[in-house]
């Protein structure tokens, strides 16, 4: 009769331990829009197919920046947390996983004993031996534990997602860096053939006033502007510096060990495709974190629910006790035990409930977070899309500008050697043609790092396909290593 009514126990535990308090998690709805606004009416001058997610960068088709970009995984240190990060929280999952197995263990001793001999008086001393391996089992009837390892596994999984957003983070900083790097260069290029311009206007200058025909005045004149140039173009050396190390450290590199030699802006601006909006719920790693923390939350609610029921938990124990040790394992000297305990708080004083609520508020704070994400997910991507409409325009304007203003300059100056208009004329056509071609190499370093940002903001090519799956995070902690 014994034995039937342990078999019908472990049959209802059994049952039991299917059973799952609290709700079962669902993605709540995202705000979401038909498409980006700004994609209306325009075609952009270069478009794009689409993104390797491998090596999204290679669209400039810079190798030096081909290369920095791949020395992120190795070297970044900003990545490295992340993915240290990330490798703790599957360890978590593991630590949640064993929880649902038995703890197996195991206890040897030996005792000394010292007492009566029966009837005839006197005292003996005895030892005793034992060896009992001993089990315990928390049986998970209502599923806290289960809910704590489906908290553990989205956590993982929301780790995974900040190193993926980690590793997009610094790749968009390096390349918006380094494409700023490049705008220094050109307009390094300008200033410096620009002071070579003004040095022969210069020296026109000193030769119509040594044949008498302009002012001293004139001279000087052109000698300050000369100079305020030379100024300005050492001047670029600053920025261009700076550049040069926040890519250096960006890289994983100390600034000392990286010089970048100069170069050029590209001369076409990649624009990649912008598809509809709901597409970024699977493209944008911090989105897909922001959805995991919803989930994770959303089983701490069902462990708080679960300390509401009796905790039940089984133990047994078998082994050998006796004496002499040579002969402890025999049957004679077999013990066993099996218990079942069941506890319950019977008065929490209202922190029972406190706990739910609690856990049911930092799910619906995951929520908000989550449609923020989104909506500032949305933002980020009108907001590439719009600077890129607007400074293709302003590319095509500003080049024309440019056109005209070197033409004024030839104009001038020739009617100035021909002694019809003052210098003044001259230095007014010089200042305006040199603003318009820092204004036009501005514009097209804008025209790249806002390319850079949408690339960014359309998640680099990453998807949710690349975080791991339940079984993944189990594989990276095997039960029995």
């Amino acid at each position: 009769m014994s034995r039937r009514v342990a078999r019908a126990s472990l049959l209802l535990l059994a049952v039991l331990a299917g059973c799952m308090v609290g709700p079962d998690y669902e993605r709540p709805d995202a705000p979401d829009a038909v498409t980006f606004k700004e994609l209306a009416g325009w075609r952009p001058a270069t478009p794009m197919d689409g993104i390797d997610a491998s090596a999204w960068w290679s669209v400039y088709h810079d190798p030096l920046l081909d290369r920095l970009e791949a020395s992120i995984d190795v070297s970044s240190q900003t990545v490295r947390q992340a993915e240290a990060a990330y490798r703790a929280a599957a360890g978590e999952v593991g630590i949640a996983r064993a929880s649902l197995f038995p703890l197996i263990g195991a206890s040897t001793g030996a005792s000394l004993q010292n007492g009566a001999l029966g009837n005839f008086g006197g005292n003996a001393t005895r030892t005793t031996y034992s060896a009992e391996p001993t089990a315990s089992w928390d049986a998970d009837v209502w599923g806290r534990l289960r809910r704590l390892l489906e908290s553990a596994t989205a956590t993982a999984q929301v780790s995974a997602a900040d190193l993926a957003n980690a590793r997009l983070s610094v790749q968009i900083a390096l390349a918006t860096d380094y494409f700023a790097l490049r705008g220094a260069d050109d307009l390094q290029r300008l200033l410096d053939q620009t002071v070579k311009q003004y040095q022969q206007s210069l020296q026109v200058t000193q030769n119509q006033y040594d044949a008498g025909f302009a002012a001293r005045s004139d001279v000087i004149t052109a000698q300050t502007l000369l100079e305020s140039t030379r100024a300005q173009a050492i001047n670029v050396g600053v920025a261009r510096g700076q550049y040069e190390h926040a890519i250096a450290v960006l890289a994983g590199l100390p600034p000392s060990a990286l010089s970048i030699p100069p170069a050029g802006l590209p001369t076409k601006i990649a624009v990649p495709p912008a598809t509809v909006p709901s597409a970024l719920l699977q493209r944008r790693p911090d989105i897909a974190a922001a959805e995991r923390v919803m989930a994770a939350q959303n089983a701490l609610i069902g462990v708080q629910i679960a300390a509401y029921y009796p905790d039940v938990s089984l133990s047994g124990l078998v082994g050998y006790v006796g004496n002499p040790l040579g002969s402890l394992v025999q049957l004679s000297n077999r013990v066993w035990s099996l218990g079942a305990a069941a506890g319950q708080t019977l008065f929490s004083f209202g922190a029972r409930p406190a706990a739910v609520a609690a856990a049911e508020a930092g799910y619906d704070q995951a929520v908000a977070a989550y449609r923020q994400t989104v909506l500032t997910a949305f933002q980020q991507v009108e907001d590439a899309l719009s600077t890129l409409r607007i400074l293709q325009e302003q590319a095509m304007v500003e080049a024309r500008a440019v056109s005209l203003a070197q033409q004024a300059v030839t104009i001038t100056m020739n009617e100035y050697r021909a002694g019809t208009v003052a210098y003044t004329a001259v230095l007014a056509a010089q200042a305006t043609a040199l603003a318009d071609e820092q204004a036009e190499i501005t514009i097209r370093a804008q025209r790249v790092q806002a390319s850079v940002a949408l690339i960014g903001a359309l998640g680099g090519g990453w998807d949710t396909s690349a975080l791991p799956t339940s079984q993944q995070l189990h594989q990276m902690n095997p039960l029995y290593p």
